[in-house]
């Protein structure tokens, strides 16, 4: 062996010596070394924090059933909430978080929310529907909600940070003529609202049908509603054109037909649409006739909204993948909560397909906050609809976002930043109630929404 490389292996020895020696007796750390930031406390042997009890809690303070889990931590005063809303069968949601959930997450971590998510999603065997998948978006946005608490940040931190400063909202102008709907769309522009969906007399504009021939020969339910689709095909472009000659063209304007046209009536409808640059046409299809987006996308330049009766997350591969529609549309409770939400959100921005959750008034203030904490994150970033709480929802939900000139913002607290007060939503409690769905053709036959 040469001279220089004894003397190199030489220093090199003397060098880990000497580190060794520097390192074991000062003990260097981040405090040690100047403008460092502090060192984290050591978590090293510590027991994890586990889920001690899970329920679900429901009420109804603006009149809509609302379910929520609450998770319970073995850490004292921590826990987390979490929408679980089906509406129209809020108490099946009940059960199935009461009588399953407890046994399946006692016990477990609550940092290992990827884990449990996919636990649960096939713990049944068959993949969740809407049901299950509510139970499960429950349970996932309080270990979020949880997540965010121990971490002392806000939820959309955790997801990456702010990537705009609030969430841009759009609101609902109904009313029963075009003229009346224009009045109402000008009324939320002047609170500062860029963005409004215009609807007359609601989902289909059912006050334009006349008395059907059903219900003349006794079929169907006397409470069953009747949609007369040639006239509602001819009205949406007429409401367009008078309000975009009252409001002007700055405004968006969205439509909602809630898969209640033929494909063909649809691609009609959109291409007389066309002229008004509508921002977008919300459930264009059924689920049934998924299959013919590819024929309705290549008809029409009208931008679609889609996916808000999407129960599994892989069901928006294959049309995002193709961009047969622009924005996803989709209930984040239905999908399973924050965790495959924001995994669609990453899935659409490849394909530039931008959020549309689905925010009713039947999703809770808890979810809501979800929805918008997620928005806040994502690059491919749409709209987010809004709805106006009363007074009530927001005392049994403390933190509610606020909706300021057209923009939500979320609380900053860390976590989601939203709670309920369990006393006061007992005062409420959720009912039966399954909604009206039963919508017929002139003949009797079912309407499929």
């Amino acid at each position: 062996m040469n001279a220089p490389l004894r003397r190199r292996q030489l220093l090199k020895i003397v060098g880990l010596g000497s580190a060794a020696t520097f390192f074991g007796s000062s003990r260097l750390t981040a405090s040690t070394i100047p403008n460092s930031p502090p060192t984290p406390p050591n978590r090293n042997g510590l027991p994890p924090v586990t889920i001690r009890s899970v329920k679900a809690i429901g009420t109804a303070p603006g009149g809509a059933n609302l379910v929520v889990v609450k998770v319970e931590t073995s850490e004292p005063g921590l826990y987390g909430v979490g929408c679980a809303t089906f509406t129209q069968r809020a108490e099946v949601v009940v059960t199935a978080i009461n009588n399953y959930m407890p046994d399946f997450c006692v016990g477990k971590n609550v940092d290992d929310i990827e884990d449990l998510w996919q636990a649960f999603f096939v713990s049944s065997y068959w993949r969740n529907g809407p049901v299950l998948n509510n139970a499960l978006s429950g349970l996932n946005q309080a270990l979020w909600d949880i997540k965010g608490k121990r971490a002392n940040m806000p939820v959309y931190q955790l997801l990456g940070g702010k990537a705009r400063f609030a969430v841009d909202c759009y609101a609902h102008a109904d009313g029963h003529t075009p003229e009346e709907v224009a009045a109402n769309t000008q009324k939320f522009m002047d609170q500062g609202f860029r963005h409004v969906r215009i609807q007359q007399g609601g989902y289909g504009s059912l006050q334009l049908a006349k008395q059907p021939d059903w219900r003349d020969a006794g079929f169907g339910r006397p409470t069953d509603d009747f949609m007369d689709t040639h006239a509602y095909v001819k009205a949406v472009p007429r409401l367009f054109q008078t309000v975009r000659k009252t409001c002007g063209e700055e405004v968006e304007l969205l439509h909602d037909t809630h898969e209640r046209v033929q494909p063909q009536d649809m691609i009609n409808m959109c291409r007389r649409l066309e002229e008004f640059d509508p921002y977008w046409i919300e459930d264009p299809l059924s689920p049934e006739n998924m299959h013919l987006f590819p024929q309705l996308r290549a008809a029409t330049t009208v931008p679609f909204a889609m996916g808000e009766l999407f129960n599994n997350p892989n069901e928006f591969v294959d049309y995002m993948a193709r961009r047969d529609f622009d924005y996803f549309r989709c209930h984040v409770s239905q999908i399973g909560g924050i965790t495959p939400a924001v995994k669609i959100a990453h899935l659409g921005e490849f394909f530039n397909v931008r959020s549309g959750w689905h925010g009713p008034g039947d999703v809770s203030p808890v979810g809501h906050a979800a929805q918008a904490h997620i928005d806040l994150a994502i690059w491919n970033f749409g709209v987010q609809e809004s709805v106006f709480f009363n007074d009530p929802t927001r005392e049994v939900f403390p933190g509610t976002p606020e909706i300021k000139k057209g923009y939500m913002y979320v609380n900053e607290a860390p976590g989601l930043g939203v709670d309920i007060n369990e006393k006061l939503a007992a005062k409420y409690p959720i009912n039966n109630n399954a909604g009206k769905w039963t919508l017929r053709k002139r003949d009797g036959t079912i309407i499929r929404p």
